[in-house]
């Protein structure tokens, strides 16, 4: 079951919204973890911020495992010089 969410808004400049409109989905959901776990650890105890990244890493691992990232593409990319 996926967490209830609301949407919230922020301002930012024309060009920086014109690069988050060109995101693909996968930079866009980065994107978002990376703020809501920014906002979380404004919020909860520095353990429920690391159960909570864990929760997101395993669900980033688990989507990506859906969408075909095997262990071994993984280390070819991330040793990839470009």
């Amino acid at each position: 079951m996926k967490p209830i969410t609301e949407a919230i808004t922020i301002p930012v400049s024309p060009e920086i919204a014109q690069t988050y409109h060109t995101l693909d989905r996968i930079d866009r959901d980065r994107l978002q973890a990376q703020i809501t776990l920014f906002l979380q650890s404004r919020t909860i105890t520095h353990q429920e911020s690391l159960n909570q990244l864990r929760q997101t890493m395993d669900a980033i691992g688990a989507e990506a495992a859906r969408n075909g990232l095997t262990p071994e593409i993984l280390e070819s990319i991330l040793n990839d010089p470009e």
